[in-house]
Formats: C-alpha cells, structure tokens, sequence
C-alpha cells in the first residue's frame, strides 16, 4: 500500500526534487506556461486579439472562425497597424506600447498592457501577423515559428491569423470542448466586445458563413439587436454622475428578469469583468422586486478614475479589485435602486406585448403617463423626490390618499351604509359602482383618465382584484398585493428616517472569533454602531454581543453578528441586517395589507390606486409578484373579435 511513496512516505517527486539543481526555465516553455493562464479556449484568443484591435483604433473588426476557433482564428481590423521593424517585438514577452512605467501601471487606460497576449498564443498555436500603417507602401507579414518577414499584400490595419490552437499541446486540447459550445463561447466574448464599443462595426464568420453583424450604431440600437426585443421594450435607462463616478447603461425591468443569469454585463472602463462585489451591489438593488429565485438583466458601466481601480488582478483581465470598494458598491446599489424607485408602475407585458403606462412620482397629485422605454423618460432626482407619505394603513381601514372633496366631485360620495354598501353586499363576487354614480364616474373617467395613469375603479372581483379604467383600457389591480407594497414602501421610508433602534442585551453573549473579525470590531466600531450592534473585543479569540437591532433581537445572535462581520469584510456594508430587516418588514406589511374577500368602496379603491402611483416600485409586491396588469383596448376588441 506504500508502493507509491519513497522513503519516509515521501512522494517520489519530493525526493527526485532533492537532486535537482534550480535551472532557469526556456523561454519556449515560460510562454506555454503563460498561455495555460491567458489562452484557456479560443475564446481566450478572440478576447486577447480584440482588445489589442480596439486599442489599435479600429473601427471595423471581421472575425473568421473554423470549426469552432480550435482549426482557425482570423482577426482583421483597420486600426493604426505597426510598422515593420516591431513586428518581431510584438511576439517577445512582456513587450508592450502601452505602459513604460509603474506610473502608467496603476493608472492604465487601455484594455491590454501586459504584453503577454501575443507571445503565449504563439507558442500554442500557428501564428502569423500582417500589418500595415498608413506610412508604409505595403504590409508586412511575420511568421511567428519562423521569424521570418515578407513583405504582403493588404490595408491599413492588423490581420492576426491563428491555427491549429494547442497543436503542440495535445493534452490541453483534449479539455476543449465541442465544436458548437467553443463557438458559443468565442461568440459570447464577442458580443461582450460589441456591447463595450457600439461604435464599431463587428462581423463575424464561422465555417465560411455568416453568423453576425453590427453595424456601428447607438448604444440603445447595439443593445437592442444583442440582448432581444424582449429586453428593449421592458428595461431602464439609467445615468447616475457624481464627480469623477458614473454609472450609466440599462437595467431590465424586473417583470423581464430571466431564469439564468445569462443577460448580465458590467463593464469597468470599458473592460467587461466579473465581479461578486459589483454583481452584489446590483442584487441588492433588486432584492425586493424578484420573485423567487430570477435574475435582473442589464448592461452597465462604471467610469471610475484609472488610479481607483486595479486590473492587474489576474492574467486574464477579466477581474478588477477597487482601493475603496465599500464606497463602489454603496454607489452602484443606490444608483440601480434609485433608478428602480423612480420608473415605479412599468407593468408586465400585455397581451398586445406592450406595456403599461409608466407612473413618474414627482408629487403626491402631479403624475405622468409615458411609454416605459422611451428615450430620456429618466427622472433626476438630485436633489430627492417628493414622496407622498401615508399613515400606517391597518386591515381595518384604508386612508384616503387624496381630500375627500374630489371624490364628492368625482363620484358624488355616498355614506359607507348607502347605496354603495348595499350594492356591495347585493352581488357575492362583484363590486360594482351603482347606478347613480355611474354618470358622475363616466364623465370623471373622461375628464381626468389622462391625468391617473392608474385610472379610476369601477368594481371589484370576489373581493380579491379591482377593476379600474384608465385612458389606455382596463386596469386589474391584486389590492393585497398593491397594499401590501405600499405598507413595505412605508415601513422602509419609517426606518430610514429615524436611527435603528437598539435593545441591549441584560447579560451580554460571547462568541469565539477568528483574528480577521476581531480586526473587523476595532474598524468597523462606527459602522457597526450605526447598524445597532454593540460587540467588544474581550480576548484576542472571543468577542462579546452587548447590543442588537431591537427588530432583530430574537434570532440567532451569534448567527447574526458573524455574518454581518464577514458582510463587513466582504462588501463593506450590511447586506444579511438588510435582508433581515427587510424580511421582517416584509412580513408586518403582509399582515397588515387588506385582506382578500374585504369589500372596498368606490373611495378605498381609488384611495389604493392614487397610493400606488404615489409608491416607489409599485409595480410589484415585496415578493416579486405583480401588482396590477394592464389590458388596453386593442386586448379587449381582440378579445371580442371587433373589427374582423
């Protein structure tokens, strides 16, 4: 059983290790070790070649692919190209125009610069480079196995021609996949490319036929034909300055959030990069509109001061660290939040494939009715919007949200006893407005439809949804739903605007800790304090829980305050308190949302439909379930088969 093992139960490499001298590596096998970090797949490839072509100045790019990228990578664009004399300086290692120093480093502003990319596609693969600047009389070819340089016929601009990936390297070429999923994947580095650089027409071959083409175009146009209709008609734009910070793009709806998170793109700089604390910030942002276990769609980017980002992370350039990575997530979260707060009411699609109106809060009576994806619909708020704020509405009554004169105006308001009542309890299933009213309705509906995105009600079904006419058709709205957003909405705005309050502990419990949290407690004390917690450092491997949030003082401790600690270090803020909190409150706002089979009259349903045009992200319940759905004219004559 210890056949395997040298002497001592050493394994035989750490004994033949023992007798080998340290030899510096040939140059031939540090560039393939480079290329197992960089060159993983084709794709690798196809981003590497890119990337060195946008920073070239292209404006075009072709992109040829056989048999998956594996057989042949053909990259041609029409940037500046090189010169003679630095082809060969273009397949050493570590040979770069971009950077010369430590300085241009940590401020770099191009998406390449390690100058790794060339030299370790070369040594896994066939490769040749023509190239050809707008001085010279004809291009130049270089062979990269051979050195040798000829002179070529072509334009101004940079072919890089790849073959035969890994063909020295049989065994990696065994981990590559199948012909179609290396496609897929050279494809969808592409697709990143042209998400980044709308500017630039991009085509792409594979196998001698045509598989896509962008023309340079607008952002929205670039988006729109990568990610689908379905993203086009139901996102939001989102533009958030602040000094040298931006954070622009588009944020899908959450009523077209996805099974997979396949439609997600961030890009730093323009460099597209996977990062948990920049995919966190986003998540939260969305965490009470999901239902269940979706994912957002979205295309952002963050323009940040080269120096406060670092992307010499990893060799594949795909990750960044932040110096202040608290102060990016906190900036990220807020802009998506507040961008989803300020589109509140875009409704799922309707039958017809369009969407609601879209409600605009910029007042507790000022509203306006818009197409969701029309261009410049974004609100700024700089300076904060102006939210109408209820009392705390109870199962028992629903306040008015607006003065009872208009109703009287409106409806011709009747005691809660009269004909409205009766005709309440007249019909098991539906509510409707009675016969005296309906005259004052109809021409209230015709004078102000266009004023109430929401419209106003009409009736109610079984107690459960309420009907309600608005300038584009029909409106359903699921009241416990709708009522169950807006007492969430309060209770948020309730905590935000007063310091957590805190329940101190009689008899204070200790929890063991490791030296990362006990360093966490001495720097995060401010935050820490002004989340509601009180821990103290007793002994280098323990720390003592002295106080709670009061709204969390029955869960687990210890559980708790661990996990807020590692959200500490992690992201610099308090996601597991945020999702407590929010939970709990989620949980008041069901319990004290009105109730199914609860008759409402005519003024408690029109009261529900002017709250929820005054509510952040009324479009759906904390869960993620919608709201109300909108069913215009068109829907109701198809339905019905008018007109054919």
């Amino acid at each position: 059983m210890w056949g395997r093992f040298g002497k001592a139960g050493a394994p035989p490499a750490a004994v033949a290790r023992g007798a080998r001298a340290i030899a510096p590596l040939p140059d031939q096998l540090i560039s393939q070790i480079a290329a197992g970090e960089v060159v993983e797949r084709p794709a690798s490839v196809v981003k590497e070649l890119l990337e060195n072509a946008l920073d070239a100045g292209a404006r075009s790019l072709r992109v040829t692919l056989d048999e998956g990228g594996v057989k042949r990578i053909v990259i041609a664009d029409d940037g500046c190209g090189m010169p003679p004399d630095e082809l060969p300086l273009a397949l050493m290692r570590h040979a770069t125009s971009k950077i010369r120093s430590l300085a241009d480093l940590e401020a770099v502003a191009t998406l390449g610069f390690r100058g790794e990319a060339i030299a370790s596609i070369a040594s896994v693969a066939e490769l040749f480079i023509t190239s050809r600047t707008e001085d010279c009389a004809h291009a130049t070819r270089i062979d990269a196995q051979t050195g040798v340089i000829s002179p070529a016929a072509g334009t101004v601009g940079t072919t890089i021609d790849v073959r035969e990936l890994y063909f020295n390297t049989p065994a990696r070429r065994k981990f590559l996949k199948s012909e179609q999923t290396e496609l897929g994947h050279c494809l969808e580095v592409i697709r990143r490319v042209a998400l980044a650089r709308p500017d630039v027409a991009i085509s792409v071959m594979h196998n001698g036929k045509a598989v896509e083409h962008w023309n340079a175009s607008d952002p929205a146009t670039r988006v729109a034909r990568i990610l689908g209709e379905v993203f086009e008609t139901s996102h939001l734009p989102l533009d958030e300055r602040a000094g040298p910070l931006a954070v622009y793009g588009c944020a899908g709806l959450p009523t077209a959030s996805r099974g997979r998170a396949d439609q997600q793109y961030f890009f730093v700089n323009g460099r597209f990069v996977r990062d948990k604390l920049l995919t966190h910030a986003v998540r939260a942002a969305y965490e009470d509109v999901l239902h269940g276990n979706r994912y957002p769609a979205y295309v952002l980017f963050l323009d940040l001061p080269p120096e406060s980002v670092d992307v010499n992370v990893h060799p594949s350039k795909i990750e960044v660290r932040f110096r202040d990575s608290r102060s990016i997530h906190q900036y990220v979260f807020h802009a998506v939040q507040r961008a989803l707060a300020r589109h509140a009411g875009a409704s799922p699609e309707t039958t017809a494939g369009g969407h609601a109106a879209q409600l605009e809060p910029t007042g507790p009576a000022s509203f306006s009715a818009r197409p969701v994806a029309s261009a410049g619909s974004v609100a700024r708020n700089e300076n904060g919007t102006t939210w109408m704020r209820q009392s705390r509405m109870t199962q028992g009554s629903l306040p008015v949200a607006q003065p009872l004169a208009l109703y009287d105006a409106l409806f011709g308001r009747k005691d809660a006893d009269g004909p409205v009542a009766s005709a309440a309890a007249a019909s098991p299933a539906v509510a409707w407005a009675n016969d005296d009213s309906a005259p004052a309705y109809a021409a209230a509906s015709r004078a102000h439809a266009d004023e109430q995105p929401l419209g106003f009600a009409v009736g109610q079904i079984h107690g459960i949804y309420v009907l309600a006419q608005n300038a584009r058709g029909l409106v359903i709205v699921d009241m416990h739903a709708a009522h169950e957003r807006i007492l969430y909405e309060q209770f948020k705005h309730a905590l935000a605007d007063r310091s957590i309050a805190v329940q101190p502990l009689l008899i204070p419990v200790s929890m063991t800790a490791d030296p990362v949290e006990i360093g966490i407690v001495d720097e995060e004390r401010e935050t820490l304090d002004a989340l509601g917690f009180d821990l103290a450092v007793l002994s280098p491997t323990s720390i003592a829980i002295r106080a709670v949030p009061a709204l969390l003082k029955d869960a687990d401790l210890v559980a708790l305050a661990r996990a807020v600690l590692a959200d500490l270090h992690a992201y610099g803020g308090s996601r597991v308190l945020t999702e407590r909190q929010h939970e709990l409150l989620g949980t008041l706002a069901c319990h004290h949302a009105v109730r199914a089979n609860r008759r409402l009259t005519l003024d408690e349903m029109n009261a529900l439909l002017r709250q929820m045009e005054a509510t952040e992200r009324a479009d759906q319940c904390n869960h993620g379930r919608p709201t109300w759905y909108q069913l215009t004219l068109a829907d109701l004559d198809r339905l019905f088969m008018r007109g054919q």
